[in-house]
């Protein structure tokens, strides 16, 4: 017979770290990590420029650790690096490369049939993110844009011209960052900012009165096409301008096809339905990390999330 796990996560950000870490802590052993990219963390490495801060109180929001992880603030280099320690300190069997095609429940245990084969498990953590699926333009971005039009930082040079479309957090940080190099405009469908926190706000006023930054608030797209090697952007007022290169910051969404694999029920706007435990209609499947927020994501939160499920299903095998 296949060795039953305790738990076994689905996803390796820190929402799954944490149950990991957590489960060793607290006393249960067979735990299996399972992750579909190449390493933890996916979403820090690939959506936070390089040494962005990482803080603990996420947007201002005091948040108290519950559990044995002393996460405190940092840069995103130095977060990697600690997820790191711990994840190696603790011996956390993980599985990376690792897609997961299905989840059922059979009795009283869960069969997770992966690309790496199947596993059993007495408990299922889903802990993936939401921008592990950004939220895209309803219209369409002609196929020859494809190498300048970006999610993220990752292609990002110095002195071009640059579009970034969101009114988050990260789009602005996106454009006070990329604007020491480069020509940068923030565009926005709404008249002002109110995503943001504090800081960010405070910081985009700072660029924008310097001039270091151009906005188009309460400006939306109508379409992108392709002129000479540049992105023609074409405005809802019937104006268009050129640039070398397009960013949307436009958020995630809950990944509803993959959760229903998970057998996850969701309610009618596709988010997972769970209790004060972070259990959801099925028992013994619990949900942690990003998809547990309506929006936005705070690490110590989520980090929260690993200590308050695994305290609960140790309570239930007392």
């Amino acid at each position: 017979m296949k060795d039953i796990y305790d738990i076994i996560i689905i996803g390796g950000g820190p929402g799954g770290i944490g149950v990991s870490i957590e489960s060793k802590i607290l006393g249960l052993e067979k735990i299996l990590l399972i992750e579909k990219t190449d390493n933890h963390s996916h979403t820090i490495r690939k959506f936070y420029k390089d040494k962005k801060r990482v803080d603990k109180d996420w947007q201002g929001q005091a948040v108290n650790l519950e559990g044995n992880i002393d996460f405190i603030d940092g840069t995103k280099e130095s977060t990697i690096d600690y997820f790191d320690t711990l994840l190696d300190d603790h011996l956390i069997d993980a599985r990376f490369n690792c897609e997961v095609d299905k989840v059922s429940k059979d009795s009283d245990l869960f069969k997770v049939v992966t690309s790496d084969g199947e596993f059993v498990s007495k408990n299922i953590v889903v802990s993936v993110g939401r921008m592990g699926k950004p939220n895209k333009p309803s219209y369409i971005v002609p196929p020859s844009l494809k190498t300048q039009v970006n999610f993220n930082l990752d292609k990002c040079s110095n002195g071009e011209k640059i579009i970034i479309i969101g009114g988050g957090d990260s789009a602005v940080e996106y454009a006070c960052d990329l604007s020491e190099t480069n020509d940068v405009t923030l565009c926005y469908r709404g008249a002002e900012l109110t995503k943001p926190n504090p800081t960010n706000i405070s910081a985009f006023k700072t660029f924008l009165d310097s001039g270091k930054i151009c906005a188009k608030l309460g400006m939306d797209i109508d379409s992108l096409d392709s002129e000479h090697g540049k992105i023609r952007v074409e405005f809802k007022d019937k104006s268009s301008e050129l640039y070398d290169r397009a960013i949307y910051a436009l958020g995630g969404t809950t990944p509803i096809d993959f959760l229903k694999k998970c057998g996850v029920v969701v309610d009618d706007r596709g988010e997972p339905i769970f209790d004060a435990n972070y259990e959801t209609k099925t028992a013994g499947m619990f949900i942690a990390g990003d998809i547990a927020f309506k929006s936005g994501g705070s690490i110590a939160i989520a980090l929260n999330h690993g200590h308050k499920i695994v305290s609960y299903i140790q309570s239930k095998s007392i």
